[in-house]
């Protein structure tokens, strides 16, 4: 059954020409070299690329979880730039949620009290976020796990809470990080079909991961190489397969 692509909105994040670099010693390492790239809602993007690409760096920067060291960044058409901390943690917050590989999650709290998480942050009150928080839940499958800590969860239970702590704010981006990388493949392949369903839902999906058959369930691709956009596509390129693998 082929994948059904929704009509994507306005742009929600727009870089141009962005830069970073890290200073390790007496050495400068250029991450990013001038990567210009477009986001609409409603894509579903995939970041792909060999280990030092840039894709981790590219994707703490659509995060705000760092900043360019130059270039400009606007998130709904606010230059990111002249944010200031706590404008950023709201973005954080309450626009993106994020989807990391290790999952991410505290392990003396059970599943209610780890995505209710952003919502204390918010300043949620007690009630609303503990009805918000096993919403979430149930919305991922995990309405009979609520009181469960990691340790008593299977991996893919564990990546269905961080990904309902993800949800928990109703962010217009779900950000994920290898959100299959410590999965077994049918474990990852319920993880994908829940992305799926939220990209169906009208989340805006951005998906960085090295592997392709990750990568093919994005409706656009791109292909990172030494710090630099190689190829924007819609799908995979099949000459890419062998540089996407290395």
């Amino acid at each position: 059954m082929p994948h059904v692509t929704r009509e994507a909105g306005p742009v929600v994040i727009d870089i141009e020409n962005i830069t970073k670099e890290y200073v390790m010693g007496e050495e400068i390492v250029r991450a990013l070299r001038g990567v210009t790239l477009q986001i609409r809602r409603n894509e579903y993007l995939a970041v792909m690329g060999p280990s030092g690409s840039g894709k981790s760096t590219l994707m703490n920067m659509l995060g705000c979880l760092d900043t360019p060291s130059s270039g400009r960044y606007e998130f709904n058409g606010r230059n990111v730039k002249e944010m200031d901390d706590d404008e950023l943690a709201a973005i954080r917050n309450r626009e993106i949620g994020f989807v990391f590989q290790t999952f991410n999650l505290l392990p003396r709290a059970n599943a209610l009290r780890n995505v209710e998480l952003p919502l204390i942050y918010a300043g949620v009150d007690p009630e609303t976020r503990q009805q918000r928080a096993e919403r979430a839940l149930i919305d991922v499958g995990l309405g009979d796990r609520i009181h469960h800590k990691p340790n008593e969860l299977s991996g893919g239970q564990r990546q269905r809470v961080a990904i309902a702590r993800a949800l928990v704010n109703d962010p217009s981006i779900i950000l994920a990080d290898e959100p299959t990388g410590n999965l077994d493949s049918k474990t990852g392949d319920e993880i994908m079909a829940l992305l799926e369903d939220l990209y169906q839902r009208g989340n805006t999906i951005i998906l960085v991961t090295h592997e392709r058959d990750i990568a093919v369930h994005a409706r656009r691709t791109i292909h990172l190489r030494d710090g630099l956009i190689e190829m924007d596509h819609t799908g995979i390129v099949p000459e890419l397969d062998a540089a996407i693998a290395t």
